[in-house]
């Protein structure tokens, strides 16, 4: 965390997607690509969909893969090492990266990928500020809270939110136990959904 009185700081979405950022090499742009790779494989565990009747639809697996990635960008800029910070920018760049990349491999135009990606980043930034406040709170509560408007849009099924809350936990201190330097060469694991689903 950062010195007392120090606001804590997320990635910056300046120039950092669309054009302006697709053909810029940045430090650790390779690190990231591989980081943020990992955490969607993570997040498109079938066993999540399955188990907590997440919705498989793009709305769902957004919401998936914004946990996850949130919870690894919480990881990265919270490392004292200054590695930390500046590969959670990298994590960043690669997620709304591939996002602009997609919708233009759809055929949507110059003007509206703009517009849709600023629109994920909003959405996106904040999920991450209420899981990264629910995660630091007391409030036992407070994640499945966060989680259950989110993904379920306030309509989760029971036991669904506390049990994907409890998943989070697991991952965010299993990130939180691994090297800084294998993260700066491109390696992080998440754990597997299935054995979190079986003591969650």
């Amino acid at each position: 965390m950062p010195p007392p009185g120090q606001p804590e700081r997320w990635p910056e979405a300046v120039d950092s997607m669309g054009i302006l950022g697709m053909f810029r090499r940045r430090p650790h742009e390779r690190a990231g690509f591989e980081l943020y790779g990992a955490a969607v494989a993570a997040a498109r565990q079938p066993a999540l969909f399955e188990s907590l009747a997440v919705p498989d639809t793009v709305e769902g697996r957004f919401d998936l893969v914004s946990l996850h990635v949130g919870l690894l960008i919480r990881r990265l800029r919270r490392d004292p090492d200054a590695r930390g910070p500046a590969l959670a920018q990298a994590v960043f760049d690669a997620m709304f990266a591939d996002m602009d990349l997609n919708l233009r491999e759809m055929g949507v135009g110059d003007l509206a990928v703009g517009k849709r990606v600023r629109q994920a980043w909003e959405a996106f930034h904040g999920r991450a500020l209420a899981y990264e406040a629910a995660l630091d709170s007391n409030e036992p509560d407070a994640l499945a809270e966060a989680l259950a408007r989110n993904v379920w849009r306030g309509e989760a099924p029971e036991g669904c939110a506390g049990r994907l809350a409890a998943i989070a936990r697991a991952q965010d201190a299993a990130l939180a136990g691994q090297d800084i330097a294998a993260m700066a060469a491109g390696r992080v694991r998440f754990l597997a959904a299935e054995e979190l689903l079986h003591d969650a």
